[in-house]
């Protein structure tokens, strides 16, 4: 299968990238960055010496392997070079080309200790905003062979992220290059010299609700957080009736947010025929009232009949995944040794999931039912914390967020289930 044709901006980051140390692909969702950089991957691997190590890295293994080999097999996009790149899932381990490329996940500030002490030969660094500042840093000094190059991508964050303002501001000093895409620099979207603007135009009337994400995920821009998480949300839109519900062909995840000082939320995400996700039923124990507090045991039981219940207006469905909360570890030992159920650690990463959410509200690719009524409440009070966004970190005031948290595991968790899913089919991001 013959790739796609690269843009003329396309090539020539390719040829620029390889006259500093560093390269970075920047801009809007959709505009080709991944593509290009891997091309960029490949050809640094061809040419690297074996002088050090070939690691990629990204915030989890799953990430790695869902935005970086996932897309490098995809023959579509990469032609004959994509059967050289050998993987088993699970692996932190790749072969591409012939050669044995690590997969390094990034997601605390303890995982510089993963590289501490070798020598990196081509390091790939996937969403570069997501990975700790000090993992960042002691990348750069592995890099300590002759010709020794990183090749990184990423949306933007927050106008004061460290990437931005110790990096990409001061780029001729760090040795960097940065460039900067946008769906209209994505040959993808191009027909007969003209860009695709039907895909372009419905992206940009999705988004235009949030101005942090249209600004981020548009246009392109670095831009601060604030007010409220979720500021597209709209009720007459994103809420639907129970009983509305289309033909679910899959429940794909359940999602678990526990606690004892505040409320307990469990909800459930479903796969409609429609290429559409639903998040369609919740239980939501309340914790206000002390003399109606329930202890672990309590809850875990309540969980376990409701998992059992019936939550579709036809038919009868088993969902697959069940993640909880990777921090409340008695909770889920409690549902396993009592009831016998089997959870999975949640992915929490805070702001991919929000990210997640929000995309997906805005394509209308994701709908709620009147029965997740936490869900629904929490939605307008859930803010931005400005302190935090003066640091340049994206964080939410840890308020009104227990159901939101369980909604944002069941998403995030099962991403790499309904990715290829959901919506058209899907385009290279």
């Amino acid at each position: 299968m013959k790739p796609p044709a690269l843009s003329r901006k396309q090539r020539w980051s390719i040829a620029r990238a390889k006259t500093r140390k560093i390269a970075l692909w920047v801009g809007a969702v959709s505009a080709g960055k991944t593509m290009v950089s891997l091309f960029a991957l490949f050809i640094a691997i061809r040419r690297s010496k074996g002088r050090g190590l070939i690691v990629i890295v990204g915030k989890t293994l799953q990430t790695i392997e869902r935005n970086v080999i996932g897309e490098m097999q995809k023959p579509e996009l990469f032609g004959r070079l994509a059967k050289q790149v050998k993987h088993t899932t699970g692996s932190n381990t790749a072969i591409i080309l012939g050669r044995v490329v690590h997969l390094v996940g990034a997601n605390d500030a303890r995982s510089e200790e993963k590289i501490r002490g070798s020598t990196v030969e081509v390091a790939y660094v996937d969403e570069a905003t997501l990975v700790p500042e000090a993992f960042w840093a002691m990348l750069l000094t592995r890099l300590r062979v002759a010709g020794a190059r990183l090749l990184a991508t990423t949306n933007p964050g927050s106008s004061q992220h460290w990437l931005r303002v110790k990096y990409i501001l001061d780029a001729d000093a760090q040795d960097m290059v940065v460039f900067h895409f946008t769906m209209h620099d994505n040959p993808l979207y191009f027909e007969g010299g003209d860009p695709g603007p039907s895909y372009i135009a419905a992206m940009e009337a999705a988004f235009r609700k949030s101005k942090l994400f249209f600004d981020r995920f548009i246009r392109g821009l670095w831009t601060n957080a604030e007010g409220a998480v979720y500021d597209g949300w709209d009720p007459a839109v994103h809420v639907i009736p129970w009983e509305q519900l289309p033909p679910i062909y899959r429940l794909l995840s359940v999602g678990m947010d526990f606690g004892t000082q505040h409320a307990t939320s469990v909800v459930l995400l479903g796969l409609g025929y429609d290429r559409k996700l639903y998040l369609i039923d919740e239980l939501r124990i309340e914790s206000q009232d002390k003399a109606q507090r329930q202890s672990p045991s309590q809850q875990a039981h309540a969980i376990a009949l409701w998992l059992k219940q019936n939550h579709l207006p036809e038919g009868f469905l088993r969902p697959e995944i069940l993640a909880a909360d990777p921090a409340a570890l008695a909770y889920r030992q409690e549902l396993r040794e009592s009831e016998g159920i089997d959870t999975i650690p949640a992915d929490n990463s805070v702001a991919y999931g929000i990210g997640l959410i929000t995309s997906l509200l805005a394509r209308g690719l994701l709908k709620v039912t009147d029965r997740c009524w936490g869900v629904i409440k929490e939605m307008p009070e859930y803010v931005y914390d400005p302190k935090a966004s003066e640091r340049g970190e994206d964080e939410v005031v840890k308020s009104n967020d227990d159901s939101l948290d369980a909604f944002r595991y069941a998403v995030a968790s099962s991403e790499s289930e309904w990715r290829d899913e959901v919506g058209p089919r899907p385009h290279t991001f």
